[in-house]
């Protein structure tokens, strides 16, 4: 017999950590490699965990609504094991290979510098030097555990840098504004309201966004009349014929991604020390239900037809209602579009989607009085396209000529615009 810890698996592109939401299991159940043993949610989807081996459930190490980073033990299988295969297993525990600079330098170190941001996070709360750290991960990456090692061990004061007691002061500052304010008093009729594990990642990615990027805002408005009558004469036709919903929010997200292959900064995301821009163009869009939020993604959108996209929108916010959007559909975001206008929004400042660079707000298509080139004073379908930038990214320039771009595509959409 032998006992394997089932670990938090990483469901998503720069997912940290996962809240499980409810166990499928209960110590003593019999399970087979790949049956669902748990739901996890985090800040991009709700998924089934499978299990990593066949044999026997021991020990649920997580709890319920317990928030767990990608790595820590969840729970404990026991599995069957011949003799042959343990007796191996005993000699290495008992004599574990010297860890001698010679191994070290023999070792694959390929990803030593490779540092996920809960490695980060922890190493930069307890003043460790994560170049003097061993990393037990493939080609030399330093993991969660490795730093928790050394803080359970208390040998980070051996890596800590001198610093003067300025800097100190600055270091322990975030871990005072991460105490939990206190709860305010209740009055007679007052209702608490549990927090669910998806609102906590909500909550816990809109904190890190607001906190790590610097926001910056512009807008402009458009007139969209021609759009809009075309649309409107045609919607009915494609429905019948397509059997899906061809919305304005289609025609907003084919124009954005067209945009954005002509302003390729824009598609960007911040890496520390560097700036990554993306090749693949892949909107991610947001999809609320009457208690939470997700943002599944429209890949190669500026590939697609306006009636791909439409069909796109459709699919993924089925998939949401009906609880079935997977990991998958989650992941590759490089760009925002939020059809805020959807319940009535005229004007807002979104929070840009860590780790992308910016995040188009689409308002409410309203019929305003404009004065026209001629003097004429007429009556218009305008909208405002609200922009959200990270100003370490991005400055205004090159994202008030993107947004000018997105404005001209949308005036000169008519009825000569193909859909298809």
């Amino acid at each position: 017999m032998a006992i394997e810890q089932m670990a938090m698996p990483q469901l998503g592109e720069s997912v940290t950590e996962g809240t499980i939401s409810k166990w499928l299991v209960s110590p003593g159940d019999q399970v087979n490699k790949y049956d669902p043993i748990a739901e996890v949610m985090t800040d991009k989807v709700n998924a089934e965990v499978p299990s990593s081996f066949t044999g026997t459930i021991t020990e649920l190490v997580g709890e319920e609504g317990q928030t767990l980073a990608v790595g820590e033990i969840i729970c404990k299988i026991e599995t069957e094991e011949t003799a042959a295969e343990e007796a191996p297993k005993r000699e290495e525990v008992q004599n574990p290979p010297a860890d001698t600079d010679s191994n070290r330098a023999g070792k694959d170190q390929s990803n030593k510098a490779r540092y996920s941001p809960a490695v980060l996070r922890l190493a930069g709360e307890h003043g460790i030097q994560l170049e003097e750290v061993e990393g037990t991960g493939a080609g030399g990456r330093i993991t969660r555990k490795d730093i928790q090692k050394i803080i359970d061990s208390g040998m980070q004061q051996k890596t800590e840098a001198p610093a003067p007691a300025a800097v100190q002061t600055t270091q322990q500052a975030p871990k005072q504004q991460q105490k939990q304010a206190p709860a305010p008093a209740l009055s007679a009729g007052d209702i608490e309201i549990p927090v669910t594990g998806v609102r906590k990642a909500i909550a816990a990615n809109m904190h890190k966004s607001k906190t790590e990027i610097p926001h910056a805002w512009t807008m402009m408005e458009v007139d969209v009349t021609n759009m809009t009558a075309y649309r409107n004469s045609m919607k009915d036709s494609f429905k019948q014929k397509e059997g899906f919903n061809l919305t304005f929010f289609a025609f907003f997200v084919k124009a954005a991604a067209q945009a954005l292959k002509e302003f390729p900064q824009m598609n960007s995301m911040w890496a520390g020390d560097k700036i990554v821009q993306k090749k693949d163009i892949n909107i991610s869009i947001a999809v609320a239900t009457e208690d939470s939020l997700f943002v599944p993604v429209i890949k190669h959108a500026d590939e697609k037809t306006i009636k791909g996209i439409a069909r796109e929108i459709t699919d993924l916010a089925k998939k949401v209602r009906d609880g079935r959007l997977a990991a998958d559909d989650m992941q590759g975001g490089t760009f925002t579009v939020n059809n805020t206008g959807s319940f009535g929004s005229v004007q807002s400042m979104g929070i840009i989607n860590h780790p992308q660079a910016a995040i188009l707000q689409v308002e409410s298509i309203v019929k305003r009085p404009v004065v026209m080139n001629n003097g004429m004073i007429a009556v218009r379908d305008m909208v405002n396209l609200c922009l959200s930038l990270d100003h370490r990214v991005l400055d205004g320039l090159v994202c008030g000529r993107f947004l000018g771009r997105v404005k001209e595509i949308l005036e000169n959409i008519d009825e000569n615009t193909s859909v298809y």
